[in-house]
């Protein structure tokens, strides 16, 4: 009862926080949205701006330039030297950076709050007088490649993500990795990033969003002041790169140097852009949560503490994604279990979703640690900049984010049971396993 009341209570609560926040939005003659979300707590702002273009917008041969853009923005414009913008962020007491994902590429600052004029008038300004050099390229794909060396191909594991995700998807670009393929990379030309700014920076291809204790209007005269003048240009939409329907079962093996070994399980399923039926989506988000909500969640109550046949066991979903995506399953095996067992124990999670109803019990608290992660990202001015970035780049409607708790609150029990029979079989599944290889280095049998 005292649970039951509780639960309640949260959920009273989140819809508290998500009303009391009031968001105004405003579009420009030139197509740029600004949205601004008031959040009053504290005499701060974030301002984010989103570029609806990322990997999953790159073709073959020219992977990571998205990313590799990402990098150049903070190498001088026409106004700006080479780092200045960030020095004149660090001299206002504030803190940037920036982030490429598949769907999209935005730059953020957090700041007190009178400082926002500094923010739009940097961001303004490299948003169409970025100035490409050379010899900062040169120096910038460099570092780009040795990111891609330490984050990829010196940890297995992302290695074996990287390769699974190719396996994965044969025409989708969700196949390509966000940082790019090593020789897409080496071959990458200071003019390619040219044409990529060219078609896809540009105010009708942005969204601005400032969350903070700011006054709407005036944020929007601000923008108006610092963004209205630049100049649309005609953006051609990507054209679309539907994955093509999978006929069995794809597995692959990759054998690196690694000390234990993991394995990666994929189904692919409808996203809430792509579903015929949204319902479908909020299941599949409901499903993930009950394999992999915490402790009580079935992949640890199961799998690691349980039968002990997994040292760690994970699922995931992305509720927001562009294009069709995976519900994942992964893990690394216990002391005394093989890779094998472990994908049978996996296996088993998905065959008892698929052939017995989920408790009510098991329901409730996926819900309600659902909900409090909810109430939870509110308190974060940052992160509720995010979500409405994320599915306005998306493709989606940034309202759709205040829905969720309530789409959340009605999925049922037939539901998740209907989705594991519909999405996760045989035919949409991808197996792949990392293979540990030892060197004598990594012995140190070294003579």
């Amino acid at each position: 009862m005292l649970k039951a009341f509780g639960w309640v209570l949260l959920v009273l609560f989140a819809s508290n926080v998500i009303a009391e926040n009031k968001v105004s939005e405003y579009v420009f003659d030139n197509g740029l949205r600004l949205i601004v979300k008031e959040d009053h707590r504290a005499p701060v702002m974030v301002s984010q701006i989103w570029y609806k273009v990322g990997s999953s917008y790159e073709l073959d041969g020219h992977t990571g330039i998205s990313h590799v853009l990402e990098h150049m923005m903070f190498k001088g414009t026409d106004n700006y030297e080479p780092g200045e913008f960030s020095r004149i962020i660090a001299r206002n007491g504030g803190r940037e950076n920036a982030f490429t994902g598949r769907d999209y590429t935005a730059y953020f600052q957090r700041m007190e709050k009178s400082r926002i004029e500094v923010s739009f008038k940097l961001e303004s300004d490299r948003m169409h007088r970025l100035k490409l050099q050379e010899k900062e390229f040169v120096k910038e794909v460099q570092v780009v490649m040795e990111e891609r060396r330490m984050r990829t191909e010196d940890k297995p594991k992302s290695l074996t993500r990287e390769h699974f995700n190719a396996t994965a998807f044969m025409n989708s670009s969700y196949r390509n990795p966000v940082i790019g393929w090593q020789q897409d990379l080496e071959e990458m030309e200071l003019d390619d990033l040219r044409e990529w700014y060219r078609l896809w920076y540009a105010p009708n291809n942005a969204l601005i969003v400032v969350v903070g204790d700011v006054d709407p209007d005036a944020v929007y005269a601000l923008a108006k002041k610092y963004f209205s003048a630049i100049p649309a240009v005609a953006i051609k939409p990507a054209k679309k790169r539907t994955e093509v329907k999978q006929r069995g079962l794809r597995r692959i093996e990759v054998h690196a140097e690694a000390k234990l070994p993991f394995v990666m399980m994929g189904y692919k399923v409808p996203v809430l852009r792509t579903a015929e039926n949204t319902e479908d989506a909020y299941a599949l988000e409901v499903l993930a949560w009950i394999l992999d909500g915490g402790d009580g969640a079935r992949m640890s109550r199961s799998l690691v503490r349980g039968s002990q046949v997994a040292a760690t066991a994970g699922a995931g979903y992305d509720l927001y994604a562009r294009q069709q995506s995976l519900l994942i399953l992964q893990g690394v095996p216990a002391n005394g279990h093989t890779i094998n067992e472990l994908e049978q124990a996996l296996r088993e999670q998905i065959a008892l979703l698929r052939e017995q109803p989920v408790t009510l019990e098991e329901l409730r608290r996926a819900k309600a640690q659902v909900v409090a992660d909810a109430v939870y990202e509110k308190d974060s001015m940052f992160y509720q900049a995010m979500q409405i970035g994320m599915l306005e780049a998306s493709g989606l409607d940034w309202q759709q984010g205040d829905d969720y708790v309530k789409r959340i609150q009605a999925v049922t029990v037939e539901q998740i049971q209907q989705a594991a029979r519909d999405y996760l079989i045989e035919n949409n599944l991808t197996i792949a396993t990392l293979v540990p290889e030892t060197t004598a280095a990594s012995t140190g049998d070294v003579k």
